[in-house]
């Protein structure tokens, strides 16, 4: 792929990024193109549709914000408590930076289901990272007796939505450190078996 392509294919995430977070509800591929400076088609030979898109783009902002190495600790631990604290802390710190991005794709998701897919597509990559977490958990033998890791993982992930992160540091005015190190201790207190 040409160095001419590949600019021009960030270029249009950068552009689709910047529009979502405007608090825009209405993009269309004509308004990324008119930002991005290229046309329509240039778009489409890029991204097949918008659906795609809208993926793309917000797995663009996880390689600009550098997602893998925020999670290198949890993916690394040696515990699953390790890896437990470790994911709560990456993706708790991670979600002020995704906001305004969670903020756009769910505003539209109701209307737009190339915007609903966007996000489901990403809150379906934090349900696995809380599969590995309950996972490695529970083959250390800690996840509680009641739990299945199923029914685990649907705790956790509730948890660590962006929806109760809102709750807590925008409306409750939690501090950030304080709804990291709190949620830490939820997800232990739901979720271990303490021998």
């Amino acid at each position: 792929m040409s160095s001419n392509r590949i600019n021009t294919k960030t270029r249009i995430l950068d552009v689709t990024w910047r529009l979502l977070e405007s608090g825009n509800t209405a993009i269309r591929m004509a308004d990324i193109a008119k930002e991005a400076g290229v046309s329509r088609q240039a778009i489409y030979l890029h991204f097949p549709n918008r659906a795609e898109l809208l993926v793309a783009t917000t797995r663009h902002i996880d390689t600009v914000k550098n997602i893998d190495q925020r999670l290198a600790r949890s993916r690394s631990a040696s515990t699953g408590i390790e890896r437990l604290q470790a994911f709560v802390e990456a993706w708790g710190g991670y979600i002020p930076e995704i906001h305004g991005i969670s903020v756009a794709l769910r505003a539209m998701r109701n209307t737009d289901k190339e915007a609903a897919a966007a996000w489901e597509d990403r809150m379906q990559a934090v349900r696995q990272g809380c599969e590995a977490a309950v996972r490695a958990i529970s083959e250390d033998g800690y996840l509680k007796k009641e739990l299945t890791e199923v029914t685990a993982v649907d705790l956790l992930w509730t948890l660590l939505s962006v929806e109760n992160w809102e709750r807590l540091v925008l409306e409750c005015s939690w501090s950030q450190s304080e709804y990291e190190q709190t949620l830490k201790q939820i997800s232990e207190a739901t979720l271990l078996l303490r021998k």
